[in-house]
């Protein structure tokens, strides 16, 4: 395959509003398409055709990241060929059964408002805040990235703020508007080398805002909350599921003779989780987010404090006059508009047999009544 090949693979991605673009030995290239698996209608693919479209966009940074260590990741800007449509793209690369894989991730060039992508009004009150922690969860693919996007941008129209961004690699490329944007890339021969530096370098470097694009160890998590203790406004990303998934996560990555000191440090950094995931629309096409919300109140930053986590849901339902949202209720309230599907909400939800209950629908997945038992027993603690 050629250069044109790939770039006719990457105009049909962006044409056909898919999300990611995959590209395997043994298959033709695959497109996720409204969150789900379609195959396009070109040939099989084999291991010389991978490896020349590996080679066609990867650059020879990534390339020898790849020969040493079996897997790389950059982004780089497409625009088709008649200029009509254009987006950057996050391609993860990586070795699988000896042959070259290719995961391409579409970025958007639009950003979108929080209206756009149903963000409770009260996020934009959190992001005037000039100091805290603010953290947006969930898997892979949930839309994060995108959200996060979204908050950058509203301070950067709105506000005069120096805001450094940390990502791997850098997604959306933001232009100085009201406020100074610096995006910086974490991996080798990139701008900083990881996360950790570059949260140690960005005190240095008068910032108002700092985005961690993943808090994935314990030196980064450890750097993030001292920033935002210092008198900055930090948010950051974890790949948890709910909010005191979140909260518990953070805790415990530290040693247990450190975790009082960090409850009590949450308690008093934490503004908020927003923790969600991405769906298919049944109403038209695209995806839609649900949200499960928690602002923290002098309640909850208690409950943090006194190591009471277990009530946080508890809280979060009694706290809907601060915006606060369940997950499964944000599900429910999906559903019953019409823009969800009831298999889609259950396999998303926290309690599904809960949820399954409250729609009136019938439960067909084996693992349900131990995901509910699970789930109980967690409230129980």
């Amino acid at each position: 395959m050629s250069q044109l090949h790939i770039d006719r693979l990457l105009e049909t991605t962006i044409k056909k509003g898919a999300s990611d673009l995959h590209l395997h030995v043994g298959r033709p290239p695959v497109l996720r398409l409204n969150g789900r698996l379609r195959d396009l209608a070109t040939k099989v693919l084999e291991p010389d055709d991978t490896m020349a479209l590996m080679k066609s966009i990867t650059p020879e940074r990534g390339q020898q990241e790849f020969t040493e260590q079996g897997g790389t990741d950059f982004g780089f800007a497409f625009a088709t060929a008649d200029n009509s449509a254009s987006a950057r793209f996050r391609v993860a690369v990586f070795r699988q059964k000896g042959n070259v894989s290719l995961v391409l991730r579409k970025i958007p060039y639009k950003l979108l408002s929080f209206e756009q992508i149903g963000l409770p009004p009260i996020v934009a009150e959190l992001c005037r805040r000039p100091r805290g922690l603010f953290l947006v969860t969930g898997p892979t693919g949930s839309g994060k990235t995108t959200t996060l996007a979204s908050m950058v941008n509203f301070i950067n129209d709105q506000m005069d703020r120096h805001i450094i961004t940390v990502e791997d690699p850098i997604e959306y490329y933001h232009q100085h508007k009201k406020s100074l944007i610096s995006q910086r890339e974490v991996g080798h021969n990139n701008d900083v080398p990881s996360f950790a530096e570059a949260l140690r370098r960005a005190l240095r470097q008068d910032p108002d805002v700092i985005l961690v694009g993943e808090m994935r160890d314990l030196e980064t998590i450890e750097s993030a909350i001292r920033a935002a203790e210092t008198g900055h406004l930090v948010f950051g990303t974890l790949h948890t599921t709910g909010c005191q998934g979140t909260i518990n996560r953070i805790i415990d990555a530290f040693p247990v003779d450190q975790q009082e000191q960090i409850r009590v440090q949450l308690s008093t950094t934490l503004l908020a989780v927003l923790s969600q995931a991405l769906l298919p629309r049944t109403d038209t096409d695209g995806m839609v987010a649900a949200y499960e919300f928690l602002v923290v109140t002098p309640a909850i930053a208690n409950l943090i404090r006194e190591n009471k986590t277990f009530r946080i849901d508890s809280a979060i339902q009694t706290g809907k006059k601060f915006g606060m949202q369940l997950l499964d209720d944000h599900l429910l309230d999906l559903f019953q508009s019409g823009k969800i599907n009831a298999e889609e909400a259950i396999d998303k939800s926290r309690r599904p047999a809960d949820l399954a209950e409250r729609m009136g629908a019938r439960m067909n997945r084996p693992d349900t009544e131990k995901e509910n038992e699970r789930a109980g027993a967690d409230r129980a603690k």
